[in-house]
C-alpha cells in the first residue's frame, strides 16, 4: 500500500508523473502532464528508468556502460524538460532511476508524496498500446494512484485544449 498523498490542504501541490523511455509517444505524456500541472497550480516530475539487464559484463566495461547510460538517461531527460519549458512554461523535475521500470515508478510514487496522477501515452503502431501501457494493463503492475492514458495522436493544441 502507498503512503498517503500530500494534497493542497496539507500544503502539498498535485504533481503529474511522465514516464521518458524513448519512444514516440512518451512527449506527449509528458506534454499532457505538464499542461495539467500549469493548468492546476501543480508540478510535472519526469522519470528516465535505466534498465538493469543492460549492464552484464566485466566490472570495468559495467561502469563505462552505466556511466554513458546515466548520461544518455540525462540528455533525453534535459532535451524534454527544454520543450516543456520553451512550449508550456513549466520547469518539471526529472529523476533517473536504475532498476525494473515498473518496481521504479512504484518507488518513486512512494518516495514523492505529492505525486498524484501517473500520466502514460499509448503507442500508435499495429503491435499494441506500447510496452508501458500494457504492463498498466496487467495485473501486476497495478499503480496506487490514477493513471491517464494519453493518445499519442493527439497534437500539442488537442492537448493544450484538453487542459
Amino acid at each position: 500500500m502507498v503512503s498517503k498523498r500530500i494534497g493542497r490542504d496539507a500544503g502539498g501541490k498535485r504533481k503529474f508523473l511522465a514516464i521518458i523511455d524513448g519512444t514516440p509517444e512518451c512527449g506527449r505524456a509528458a506534454s499532457y502532464a505538464a499542461h495539467r500541472a500549469k493548468a492546476s497550480g501543480g508540478g510535472a516530475v519526469l522519470l528516465f528508468v535505466i534498465e538493469p539487464g543492460d549492464f552484464q559484463h566485466w566490472l570495468g566495461v559495467e561502469k563505462i556502460m552505466r556511466a554513458e547510460a546515466a548520461e544518455e538517461a540525462g540528455t533525453k531527460l534535459a532535451k524534454v524538460a527544454d520543450e516543456l519549458r520553451e512550449k508550456v512554461g513549466i520547469e518539471p523535475e526529472t529523476v533517473v532511476r536504475e532498476g525494473k521500470i515498473v518496481e521504479e515508478i512504484h518507488a518513486l510514487i512512494e518516495a514523492d508524496r505529492e505525486i498524484a496522477i501517473l500520466v502514460l501515452a499509448s503507442g500508435d503502431a499495429s503491435e499494441g498500446p506500447g510496452p508501458l501501457v500494457s504492463s498498466v494493463a496487467g495485473k501486476g503492475a497495478a499503480f496506487p494512484i490514477p493513471v491517464t492514458i494519453v493518445p499519442a495522436t493527439l497534437t500539442d493544441e488537442d492537448i493544450a485544449s484538453l487542459c
